[in-house]
């Protein structure tokens, strides 16, 4: 079905971190592992749908701060020319306590995602963190992938 290929690209997200272009650029990179808890499909119209879904995210990073975990929230939407656009919202939370939360993005026929960090507090606030997210494998409920940025 339709969702499930979205979900699939839409796990990428979440973990939804990342918005660089080229990787030279990074400063910081990881991986993360989602696992879907629910999805929910309405179709609007005939080939026009709005799926959205919650999943758990794990973050992790030997270069940067960024190893946490949390939950993530989002939609895809096909529209009837056949073109699926996702966004949603990350929150975690590392060992120490620290929390944050980024935006991501995955336009039409794109292979890799962005983020950006929205929100942050303890030793992470102020932070300006964004890059780009990457979808490596997704089977069922459960995605992996890598990302990578700027932690500044």
């Amino acid at each position: 079905m339709k969702h499930v290929t979205l979900l699939k690209g839409a796990f990428v997200v979440g973990t939804s971190l990342l918005m660089c272009e080229a990787a030279l650029a990074d400063n910081c990179s990881g991986h993360f592992n989602n696992v879907t808890q629910t999805v929910s499909t309405v179709e609007v119209g005939k080939d026009h749908t709005l799926t959205s879904f919650i999943f758990s995210s794990i973050t992790n990073s030997e270069n940067s701060v960024n190893n946490a975990a949390g939950e993530c929230s989002g939609y895809a939407l096909t529209t009837p020319d056949g073109k699926t656009r996702m966004a949603g919202i990350c929150a975690r939370k590392t060992k120490d306590g620290d929390s944050f939360s980024d935006s991501w993005t995955l336009e039409p026929g794109a292979d890799k995602g962005t983020w950006k960090m929205v929100g942050s507090t303890g030793a992470l606030a102020g932070k300006a963190w964004s890059g780009w997210w990457q979808v490596v494998f997704s089977e069922g409920k459960l995605t992996l992938g890598k990302w990578g940025g700027t932690c500044n």
